[in-house]
């Protein structure tokens, strides 16, 4: 028990890092900034979502404070998601306020790209570095169809034409693929990832659907994926970077962007992980396959100084759960977890 308490003292005070019990550092922060989406993706939303209520939802000076206080302890790459993120009125305010914090050198962001025509340059000049947007199909009536909503296709595509032309970079598409839906457009994504020098994530199908649809037998592995791509056209691997979530390949042509293969399922990455994420309403949540949960808002409201937070949000992700990988070696079943508009992956 002393030898655990000193060990566990020792990762606390390391150059001020945000560590947990089993030597991971935190150096990203991912903030749902809400839960509501315009979009109703059958593998994240549910058919009739509750929302919370609006004053449940931290306001951008509360998450502004929070981004602060992890910054000084290494947290300097900052992820804003939802749900929609361009659904909270003013986003590029919040933006520009975390550009102010000295130690923050990335501000991200994952949206489903309705909003970017109108806010991409905002956004940028606000401070906003690149953007990720979620393209699930190529084919637009299939791609109507996934997000629930109609005459849509269009407005994402200029999104992602808008975000690159005010020089976000780099602009991502992140696109799910499952069997039955859209497994048959792979090849179409590698093109559009040649044509136009976007890098296309392919994300394996998860179980935090808001249906609980996810099986198994629906997963596409990355392997497969990139089995797939390379029946055409030759990738290289890059060096994969510390913590990152994605397995990266350029063309061996050396035409176009990237490609990058999220395996959480097959293969994840849980070894280096070096995420800690906060949903809407103040919740941090060090991992995201956990349904562990801490309440750092009702601190923000009772008057708690800037260290009873930070000491807070220590013991929270010390708790870290060792990860997917472990499921996986138990050969344990993978249960639903949350659905994902909730944390915004």
């Amino acid at each position: 028990m002393e030898d655990s308490r000193k060990s566990k003292l020792a990762f606390e005070h390391r150059d001020g890092q945000l560590a947990d019990r089993f030597g991971r550092v935190a150096r990203k922060f991912r903030i749902s900034v809400t839960d509501r989406c315009n979009f109703r993706c059958h593998f994240c939303m549910p058919i009739k979502p509750i929302w919370k209520p609006k004053d449940e939802i931290l306001t951008y000076e509360e998450i502004a404070r929070v981004a602060k206080i992890l910054a000084g302890m290494g947290v300097t790459k900052i992820r804003l998601s939802g749900g929609e993120p361009l659904m909270r009125r003013d986003i590029d305010k919040l933006v520009a306020m975390l550009r102010q914090i000295p130690q923050v050198t990335s501000i991200a962001m994952t949206t489903n790209g309705f909003y970017l025509p109108e806010m991409a340059e905002r956004l940028k000049e606000a401070g906003l570095d690149s953007v990720t947007v979620s393209l699930h199909s190529l084919k637009p009536e299939r791609f109507e169809e996934i997000v629930g909503k109609g005459e849509v296709f269009e407005r994402v595509i200029e999104g992602l034409k808008m975000a690159q032309k005010v020089g976000l970079n780099p602009v991502k598409v992140n696109v799910v693929i499952t069997y039955g839906c859209n497994e048959d457009e792979i090849l179409d994504f590698a093109e559009l990832a040649r044509k136009t020098g976007l890098t296309v994530r392919f994300i394996e199908y998860m179980p935090f659907d808001g249906r609980k649809l996810w099986r198994p037998e629906l997963l596409v592995s990355g392997d497969e994926i990139i089995s797939r791509i390379e029946s055409l056209y030759p990738l290289i691997p890059l060096p994969r970077e510390q913590g990152s979530t994605a397995q990266v390949y350029k063309f061996a042509d050396g035409i176009g962007g990237d490609i990058g293969v999220i395996t959480s399922m097959t293969a994840p990455f849980c070894g280096d992980c070096d995420r800690i994420r906060m949903t809407a309403d103040g919740k941090i949540v060090p991992c995201m396959f956990s349904k562990d949960e801490y309440d750092v808002k009702s601190l923000l409201r009772s008057g708690a100084t800037d260290e009873e937070i930070a000491a807070f949000i220590r013991q929270a992700f010390w708790n870290k759960f060792a990860g997917v990988e472990t499921l996986l070696r138990e050969q344990q079943v993978i249960a639903h977890v949350r659905p994902m508009y909730e944390l915004g992956g």
